[in-house]
This record gives C-alpha cells, structure tokens and sequence, in this order.
C-alpha cells in the first residue's frame, strides 16, 4: 500500500541555474550537488533535481504542476520578490485560497499555495464544481 509521495525529481537542463532557483529564489534547502544533480528538501519534500539534455526539447504540455505550501502572512512579499526576479507566471489562480503559478528556468509548471486540502473542500462545498460527488 502506498503511503505518500516518496520524492520528486525533475529533469533539468542546468544544475547551476536550477539550484539558484530553487534554494537561492524559493529558499529551498539544499542537502547535496554533483556534477548532474542536486539533492534539496522543503518540509517532508524530498527534491531531486537532475541533469537531462532531453528536457531542453520538452513541450508546454499539459496542466501538470508541482505546489509548494506557503503560510498565508507571507504568500504576497513571497510572489513580489519572485516577480521582481522576473520569475514568470503561466496562470491566474480562479480556485480558493491565494495561489501563484509560475515556471522554473526549464519551464517546470511550479505553484505557491496559503491553504490545505480541507479548506479546499470546504469551499467546493460551498461552491462545487460541475458534477462534484463528496465522500
């Protein structure tokens, strides 16, 4: 039986430029680098981020994206300085609870959310969406 996520990896075209991204720009904590990769954790996150020439030829594909928690008393000064470093966005957020879409230096489809699942729940009760079915 599967017990939760295990750890994420993600296929990058520069280990530098991501790891300035990822521990410099969104503060994640970097445990170990090599040439190819890079070991980092946020809270019970486990990333890895790891060398793939094959990424730079990867498509926008779909609606896909990794979300990172953000407290809610910092989620605006948190997206204002991703913005002033140019980070940019790929969607406007339409659902509960503040939340920022943005892309990673190889167009990884990344997003800062203030608010849990719980919350989210209760507001699809409030408001569901089409054909919604609660259990």
């Amino acid at each position: 039986m599967l017990k939760g996520l295990n750890h994420l990896t993600l296929a990058v075209t520069d280990i530098r430029t991501s790891l300035a991204f990822y521990h410099e720009l969104l503060q994640i904590d970097v445990h170990a680098v090599w040439d190819d990769g890079a070991y980092l954790s946020c809270g019970p996150l486990w990333l890895c981020l790891s060398y793939d020439p094959e990424r730079a030829s990867a498509g926008k594909g779909d609606y896909t994206h990794y979300a990172f928690t953000l407290e809610p008393q910092v989620f605006t000064g948190f997206v204002e300085r991703l913005q002033l470093a140019g980070v940019k966005s790929w969607k406007e957020n339409r659902s509960e609870g503040e939340s920022f879409y943005f892309l990673d230096p190889d167009g990884h489809k990344l997003e800062i959310h203030a608010g849990d699942l719980q919350q989210r729940l209760a507001a699809c009760r409030q408001n569901p969406y089409r054909n919604m079915i609660f259990k």
